[in-house]
């Protein structure tokens, strides 16, 4: 049988468990409306070589007012001496700026209360592919997240229809792509394609698909590891018209300490000559 002690000190154990509970579920509580995460709607983009490429960064709060105030945000790139871009005290703080990305970059400062700290890179370069890093502080707040750039250079193919021969015209393609043709049935069909390259290693395509039958629909893909073009082409008489998009690839060969999220872009393109 227990003694008067023992019952008094089980019951003060209890109390003190049951209190600690009480106290972490009233933080929680008080907590709850503060909840912030940074994010980002694409954390694996791929730019086009020499386009702009739009990073996204956004602070998400929970129970917080519309207007976020003290809004600091530092992007940072792996592996660079310097920042990409700051924004802090309620201006921009570029002394420790990289020289690689001087004039090249651009935040919303208008958009920042509401927390979108997305970073506008100009004119985009392959030494600008790597891991990016943004971070957000605020009222409301704060976090950070990775995205990885990776860049191609890719454009949508002209097509034209001469003499029973359909051809597909590409002026910028890096890396080299992968090019395939097929009717409305899916069936591969066995077209020519030649590559040549400028200085700087992209390079231009031309494909060329014959007994073409009139009134039939094909299918023109330009890929690479990066981006895949699919064209849909419907020939009438001395008259080509179609389609193009574009989808972007899950970088399964990104070092395994980035993303394991996937996002895929579609971009369509529409032409008629």
């Amino acid at each position: 049988m227990a003694t008067f002690g023992q019952i008094i000190f089980a019951s003060m154990i209890t109390l003190i468990v049951i209190f600690s509970a009480l106290i972490i579920l009233i933080l929680a509580l008080s907590l709850s409306g503060t909840l912030s995460e940074v994010i980002s709607t694409n954390t694996l983009p791929v730019a086009n070589l020499g386009e702009d490429q739009l990073l996204s960064c956004f602070l998400s709060t929970k129970g917080q007012p519309a207007g976020l105030t003290d809004v600091a945000v530092t992007w940072e790139k792996t592996g660079l001496t310097g920042l990409v871009y700051r924004y802090q005290n309620g201006a921009l703080d570029l002394a420790d700026q990289n020289s690689q990305f001087k004039g090249r970059t651009q935040l919303f400062l208008d958009a920042l209360t509401t927390g979108n700290a997305s970073l506008l890179l100009r004119g985009v370069a392959r030494s600008d592919e790597g891991e990016y890093t943004c971070s957000i502080s605020s009222s409301g707040g704060g976090g950070k997240v990775n995205i990885y750039l990776r860049t191609a250079a890719f454009s949508a193919p002209t097509f034209k229809f001469t003499n029973g021969t359909l051809a597909a015209e590409a002026s910028r393609w890096f890396p080299k792509p992968n090019v395939t043709w097929s009717n409305y049935d899916r069936l591969i069909l066995p077209g020519n394609t030649s590559f040549t390259s400028n200085s700087a290693g992209i390079f231009s395509v031309v494909s060329t698909l014959q007994s073409i039958n009139v009134s039939d629909t094909y299918t023109c893909r330009m890929e690479n590891d990066l981006v895949t073009g699919i064209s849909t082409v419907t020939v009438a008489g001395t008259d080509v018209s179609g389609n193009t998009y574009f989808t972007y690839s899950a970088a399964s060969s990104l070092p395994t300490s980035t993303y394991l999220s996937l996002t895929t872009s579609v971009l369509y393109i529409y032409y008629v000559t």
